[in-house]
């Protein structure tokens, strides 16, 4: 059911990361968020889209890089706000942005620019659900179903029922291993930590002044000095780089004391490595996924992907060969975590051409 206009929830989409997960695709010019991975359009533009619906959303705003600006207009000509951060201050420096450029009594929905969500029509019921917790002073995530033993994502597991859907938050829990992830799926207590918020922004206002208030000052001062142009807020850098670099979930959600959780299953992927990707994109009879000019004979499991040169593999299983017009991947795809490893090692390096 739609909310009233007076409820109506202003998405944030944030859209910072660098994705370095998915290079050689992902660029620090061309970043995750802006590629078409998995569906129709980027996924910036379809996460904008998921959160287009009138009588619910407001139009977004978006906290970038300021080097992305004219990139994001481009994706989203509904734009409401553009944030331009100076530089990346991890999650909760940009929710602060955020925060503050609202009305207190806002109900912001803070959205990674980078996920993908299968059934958008559950997710905005899912949010609609959420909204009397939110009004009520909670500040709530939404829980995604966990499908597999999973080691490489955060859990939320659900305490007491608060109505029908909406539950007390119990613990947030790191990244486990393979032992506990398992008993968190067969235990069904426990959901994927997508990410996802939704606040009153005075709410968030007011536990970032408890729990990180030097984020909270910084993007304050940021904002007092910022420049603006049109639909585009520039935070002043100095200012803003004095906030530290941290995640909301450590400066806040871990330490609130209001915080529910909504499970859903909306076929959600944080799409944060290539075998992520290759997990939910359609596959031929082997296994293989095959886009661009590339062909596997005799091969199973593997993820091949040119944006140029055609990509031939033969007898080989659970690959993940990535070709673009000046470098490619080869990685099994059990350690495709590892690519941000080869971006790291690369950079010290000093070859940052090809990043």
């Amino acid at each position: 059911m739609p909310a009233e206009p007076s409820q109506r929830v202003t998405p944030v989409i944030l859209c910072g990361g660098a994705g370095t997960r998915l290079w050689p695709l992902s660029r620090a010019a061309r970043p995750k968020q802006m590629l078409v991975l998995a569906g129709g359009g980027s996924m910036l533009a379809q996460t904008a889209a998921r959160v287009s619906e009138a009588g619910l959303f407001q139009p977004p705003v978006v906290v970038a890089g300021a080097a992305q600006a004219a990139d994001v207009e481009a994706e989203l000509p509904g734009l409401g706000t553009l944030i331009l951060e100076p530089m990346g201050r991890n999650t909760a420096p940009a929710i602060a942005l955020a925060a503050i450029e609202a009305e207190a009594d806002d109900l912001l929905l803070v959205l990674p620019s980078d996920q993908l969500v299968q059934d958008a029509a559950g997710f905005r019921a899912a949010v609609a659900r959420a909204i009397p917790a939110a009004l009520d002073g909670w500040v709530v995530t939404f829980g995604m179903k966990a499908e597999r033993a999973e080691t490489g994502y955060g859990y939320v597991e659900r305490g007491a029922a608060l109505s029908d859907g909406v539950y007390a938050v119990a613990q947030f829990v790191e990244k486990p291993d393979a032992a506990t992830a398992e008993a968190y799926v067969a235990g069904g207590r426990h959901d994927w930590n997508g990410g996802i918020f939704l606040f009153r922004a005075d709410v968030m206002i007011a536990a970032l002044e408890r729990f990180a208030p030097e984020v909270l000052a910084a993007a304050r001062a940021a904002l007092s000095a910022a420049t603006r142009e049109g639909a585009r807020v520039r935070p002043e850098a100095a200012a803003f780089g004095a906030a530290p670099s941290v995640s909301i979930d450590y400066a806040v959600m871990e330490k609130a004391d209001k915080v529910a959780v909504v499970p859903v299953s909306v076929g959600w992927s944080d799409i944060g490595s290539w075998e992520a990707l290759h997990i939910v994109t359609d596959k031929d009879d082997e296994g293989n996924v095959v886009v661009g000019p590339g062909m596997a004979l005799d091969a199973k499991g593997c993820l091949i992907r040119s944006e140029g040169p055609m990509v031939t593999a033969i007898g080989v299983e659970d690959l993940v060969i990535v070709a673009t017009g000046d470098a490619v991947l080869v990685v099994p795809r059990s350690r495709s975590q590892e690519v941000k490893d080869m971006v790291d090692a690369l950079r010290l390096e000093g070859l940052d051409q090809w990043l």
